[in-house]
């Protein structure tokens, strides 16, 4: 080993165990040793049972709500710092919080950029985190921010499927650029749905912008929520004469009654990463697990290799 490369650690959050299992294990090591002390009143403190001294940390935890995850990473980074780690990077596979990464009306928080500053002044030295919802969240933090795109697994599946007479969709104009990026990739159209909301969940009208008669979707997106708008998307669409309708969605936030939703839907099947655990079993979701993707980066960073072709979309 070059003396310029340090030996890596890895510790998972709770709520990431299962993700940082397969992640460690594609990289050819073990997560290292972490206990949680919790009090009655239910504050926790964790704690490194190994020693970190000198070396390349890197916490693996997803931040989707409830705050719980969020502040066992706040926690972790902290005690990674204060035992004297060289370089500690948080590996935050869904960056939760990022919907209100902008003021979209008076008196209310940019709870993004609010997070991004927490995690530095916790002692973040460096962000890899995968498909955020707003490109630009980026720019929120002083540290280097490494934004992979799950592009790179999802395509090759799709391309696996054989689908002919492919049109690529986004559930809303905001995710324009995305599905444009994937039907270049699979020279496919695109169509566009547009919806206006009456509050934050819940659509009050959609329309479609494109024809998707005789055609198979494709509606890709970096999370699913609700599974509202998809549901409602893929309705749509059937009732416009598509002939199938799949969706492809980064991040499985699933809140609510989603689960029932898209079982209920006439959705083909949900494509979506282990960027957070499911919580219920559903027929129609396929899990395509971003381990190696994540392997891949965290081994070229300790290695100091070029990780630009991650961020292709």
């Amino acid at each position: 080993m070059s003396n310029n490369i340090l030996e890596a650690k890895f510790f998972a959050c709770k709520q990431s165990q299962e993700l940082a299992e397969k992640i460690v294990a594609a990289y050819g090591t073990t997560l290292g040793n972490v206990i949680t002390s919790t009090y009655s009143d239910g504050e926790y403190q964790p704690s490194f049972e190994e020693s970190v001294r000198g070396r390349r940390v890197f916490l693996i935890g997803s931040t989707n709500p409830s705050a719980d995850h969020l502040m066992e990473l706040l926690l972790m980074l902290d005690a990674a710092k204060r035992a004297s780690a060289r370089h500690v990077t948080a590996v935050i596979p869904y960056y939760g919080w990022a919907r209100q990464d902008r003021k979209d009306k008076s008196r209310v928080p940019i709870a993004a950029k609010l997070i991004a500053k927490m995690l530095e002044t916790a002692g973040a030295t460096r962000i890899v985190t995968m498909d955020l919802h707003a490109a630009q969240i980026q720019g929120f933090f002083e540290k280097p921010v490494d934004h992979l795109f799950a592009s790179t697994i999802f395509l090759p599946y799709l391309e696996s499927l054989n689908i002919e007479n492919l049109t690529v969709a986004s559930p809303d104009m905001g995710g324009s650029k995305r599905a444009y990026a994937y039907a270049k990739a699979m020279q496919s159209d695109v169509v566009i749905c547009y919806k206006q909301r009456e509050k934050a969940n819940v659509i009050s009208h959609m329309e479609l912008i494109g024809d998707v008669t005789g055609k198979n979707v494709v509606l890709v997106d970096d999370m699913v929520d609700t599974a509202g708008t998809l549901t409602k998307a893929a309705d749509l669409m059937i009732e416009r004469g598509a002939l199938s309708v799949r969706a492809v969605c980064t991040h499985p936030v699933l809140s609510g009654d989603a689960y029932n939703r898209l079982e209920n839907s006439k959705l083909t099947e949900l494509i979506v990463t282990d960027s957070i655990p499911l919580t219920q079993k559903c027929s129609k979701i396929r899990v395509v697990s971003c381990s190696e993707l994540f392997a891949d980066v965290l081994k070229s960073i300790n290695e100091y290799k070029s990780i630009s072709s991650k961020f292709v979309m």
